[in-house]
C-alpha cells in the first residue's frame, strides 16, 4: 500500500502568502480523501509550484528524491483535451514527454483551467459572493471541461465585479472557492477531475 501521496500542482504564483493560500484551498478540496488516507497511516503532501513549467520540473524531481510515493503532477490544460490522455496532451502542448519511470494515472489536468472547477457549483460561487453577483454572465454547461479557456476567468470577473469582495481573483478567491465548492459536483461535470478521484481512491482501497 501507497504511505505517501505528494501532489505537484500549477499555480499560486510567485510569493509564499500565494502558494499557501492555494495550498491550503485544495488540501480542503480533497479533504475527504485526505482524511480517509490518513486514517490508514497514509500522508498527504500537496506542494503549489508556482508556473507549470515549474511544476513539470518539481514532479520530475520528485520520481527521484521519492521513490516510494505516489507522485502527481495537475496542471491546467490550457486548452481542449480532446480525448487525448494527459501525458499525450502534454507532449503535444508544452511539449514534456512523459517520464520514463511516470505512469498514466501520475498526470492529471484541470481542464481547461482551475476555474472551470469553480463554474460546476454555481450555487456556492452565489453565496460567497452575495449581493450583486450576476450569476447570468456565467457561461453553464453540464461538462464544464467544454467551457474555452478564454471565457472562464473574464466571465467569473464580469459576474463578480459589483460584489462587495470585488472582482474575481485567483489567488484570494479561488484559494476560498476551493475549499467551498462541492467536490461531487465538480467530479461530476467535470470528466478529469473525476479521474483524478477515481485514481485517488484507488491508492485508499
Amino acid at each position: 500500500m501507497v504511505r505517501e501521496i505528494r501532489l505537484y500542482i500549477e499555480g499560486g504564483g510567485d510569493t509564499r502568502y500565494g502558494k499557501e493560500r492555494l495550498r491550503a484551498g485544495f488540501s480542503k478540496f480533497f479533504g475527504a480523501l485526505v482524511e480517509r488516507g490518513r486514517g490508514n497511516n497514509i500522508r498527504w503532501v500537496f506542494i503549489m509550484c508556482g508556473p507549470r513549467d515549474a511544476a513539470f520540473k518539481s514532479f520530475k524531481q520528485a520520481l527521484k528524491d521519492h521513490p516510494s510515493a505516489f507522485n502527481i503532477l495537475l496542471v491546467d490544460s490550457e486548452g481542449p483535451v480532446n480525448n487525448k490522455k494527459p501525458w499525450a496532451h502534454l507532449a503535444t502542448r508544452d511539449p514534456w514527454p512523459r517520464p520514463k519511470n511516470a505512469s498514466d494515472d501520475s498526470c492529471h489536468l484541470m481542464v481547461q483551467t482551475v476555474e472551470a472547477w469553480l463554474l460546476a457549483d454555481l450555487l456556492t460561487l452565489q453565496q460567497y459572493y452575495g449581493k450583486n453577483f450576476a450569476v447570468g454572465r456565467l457561461p453553464k454547461a453540464k461538462d464544464v471541461e467544454t467551457i474555452p479557456k478564454a471565457a472562464l476567468e473574464p466571465a467569473l470577473v464580469s459576474a463578480t465585479k459589483a460584489t462587495q469582495k470585488g472582482e474575481y481573483h485567483k489567488i484570494h478567491h479561488c484559494s476560498d472557492l476551493l475549499g467551498k465548492v462541492d467536490p461531487a459536483l465538480v467530479r461530476a461535470k467535470a470528466p478529469h477531475c473525476a479521474r483524478l478521484f477515481t485514481v485517488l481512491e484507488g491508492l485508499l482501497a
